[in-house]
């Protein structure tokens, strides 16, 4: 009987938390990367990090991290850029790792980087793999914006998959913006510059969802009882547990039989 009115508060919640996070723009980055395929891996070894961006939600500055910019600065030619490949992601997450190591405390906000498949903690397998020792951000500062629009919108807010669903629904542009079939594939052809351009423009993408979700401003797919987490079940609770809905419901009851009485007599 719980459900109903745990439903309710997980919307309120996550709206209060969305709330936060824009509160503070400067402690706020989000975060976003791309990586090798992670399905149909027969070897069971994690996705290589192709690359990463992180934005202030203050003030838009992006740093981003990549192969392509390390085998640059370290001269090594683009057809070289595979068969160098442990050594350059090495030095793509030595400096990614050293940005995390000066930001610990802020705020990390991100889509669906949850486990081992994708998300930090495969970033940071990756870096063991690679001989690394990865500083782990504290759990309770990374923000999954995906679980907070499902919580704000109900599950059912927008179709799959849902990134792509919300820029096009939003009118978002999807300038650079590469599916993850796209990714996948880009990644095989080695146009690593394509991957890049794809997660930066990611994080702004990412940036704009989270600030119209906090001004109300988002266009999902969810009705009004989707978005303040009500239903049937949960009305019929608030009339039960609190005098108030209930006396409301009283007099509903009666201005509809006094409504019906006078539109039924006889003239």
């Amino acid at each position: 009987m719980g459900s109903a009115r745990d439903r309710i508060k997980r919307v309120r919640e996550a709206h209060e938390h969305v709330e936060e996070l824009v509160s503070r723009p400067e402690t706020t980055f989000i975060i976003h990367y791309s990586c090798e395929s992670f399905y149909d891996r027969a070897d069971g070894a994690t996705p290589r990090i192709t690359s990463i961006a992180i934005r202030n939600y203050s003030n838009g500055q992006t740093h981003s991290f990549s192969i392509h910019k390390v085998a640059e600065v370290t001269g090594t030619p683009a057809g070289a850029i595979t068969v160098s490949y442990d050594r350059l992601e090495r030095a793509t997450l030595d400096e990614f790792f050293e940005f995390v190591r000066l930001h610990q405390t802020n705020q990390w906000v991100h889509w669906n980087m949850r486990d081992i498949n994708y998300g930090f903690p495969a970033i940071e397998h990756r870096y063991r793999v690679l001989g690394g020792t990865p500083v782990v951000i504290d759990d309770s500062r990374k923000h999954d914006l995906a679980r907070l629009l499902s919580a704000m919108y109900g599950l059912r807010y927008i179709g799959h998959p849902r990134l792509e669903s919300l820029v096009d629904k939003n009118s978002i542009t999807r300038l650079d913006f590469l599916s993850g079939k796209e990714e996948a594939d880009a990644f095989e052809a080695g146009e690593y510059v394509r991957l890049h351009q794809s997660t930066l423009r990611k994080v702004d993408v990412l940036a704009t969802i989270l600030e119209r979700a906090a001004d109300g401003s988002l266009k999902t797919n969810s009705g009004w009882f989707d978005r303040h987490g009500y239903s049937p079940a949960a009305v019929g609770e608030l009339v039960k547990d609190h005098w108030g809905f209930a006396l409301f419901a009283v007099l509903a009851s009666i201005a509809s039989i006094v409504g019906l009485y006078y539109t039924l007599r006889p003239r």
